[in-house]
């Protein structure tokens, strides 16, 4: 049978951009550091985001059912770090400069690209909620860069 280590150790192999997940609403304020996030389709244009359902946000975003996908670049290693860990909330959203999206979710000001989505749809599996979320509006930074997750190690990518 397959470990949970084994699988572990495996998957830190699948490099991964980092991301700031946020929400804002009715049930508050919350963000987390995520790598489980990809393209499900353009029409209409979708991402997924997985999300530990034991998570200390999760009935935060729930609640909600709007966030932002932030997409981390070079330079942002310690903003995921705050939010990647057990820091207050507070002091993870001192750390950066953000503006609202039309979702009403925090949109970091020098992401490299932020997706303002609306949550449709949810499926549980296993530990995981896979969230579905359609996105209502796009901000692209000028600079082409990107945070990359790596054999348990951050990279950065950046364009010439």
């Amino acid at each position: 049978m397959l470990s949970k280590t084994d699988f572990r150790h495996a998957m830190s192999r699948l490099g991964a951009a980092v991301n700031i997940i946020t929400t804002d609403g009715q049930a508050g304020r919350a963000g987390f550091t995520a790598s489980a996030v990809c393209s499900v389709t353009d029409e209409p244009p979708t991402l997924l985001v997985c999300l530990n359902r034991s998570a200390s946000v999760y009935q935060t975003f729930k609640g909600n059912g709007v966030l932002c996908v932030n997409v981390l670049g070079a330079g942002h290693q310690d903003i995921s770090n705050l939010f990647g860990g057990k820091t207050p909330m507070d002091e993870r959203f001192a750390a950066g400069d953000w503006s609202t999206g039309p979702s009403g979710s925090p949109s970091l000001e020098d992401a490299s690209v932020s997706f303002d989505c609306r949550l449709s749809q949810i499926t549980e599996v296993g530990t995981h909620d896979i969230m579905i979320c359609e996105v209502v509006s796009i901000r692209v930074s000028e600079e082409a860069r990107s945070l990359i997750y790596f054999n348990r190690q951050y990279h950065e990518l950046s364009m010439g």
